[in-house]
């Protein structure tokens, strides 16, 4: 995984580091393991044998798609919720 320390050294030591909240969805693999996906961030998802390797596999994958999204110029999606009455 990325580290703050590595971020600084690739993007210079003005970099500051701020934590953001990305919900993952993890689905158990038909071969066994689990597929996590990162809703928010299209094309963003990974893999692990136990859940615990799968959400650390996601940070990783996480912090990729937004190295990418930043060389790339591009911005997050907008979020929004909805409350949906369930009977």
């Amino acid at each position: 995984m990325t580290t703050t320390r590595e971020l600084a050294e690739r993007y210079g030591r003005g970099v500051t580091a701020r934590v953001q909240r990305f919900e993952i969805v993890y689905e158990p693999d038909e071969d066994g393991g689990f597929h996590v996906s990162v809703p928010l961030l299209k094309g963003c998802h990974s893999w692990g044998a136990t859940r615990d390797e799968a959400r650390r596999n996601a940070r990783e994958a996480i912090l990729v798609w937004l190295e990418r999204a930043r060389a790339q110029g591009w911005t997050l999606p907008q979020v929004d919720t909805v409350d949906v009455r369930v009977e």
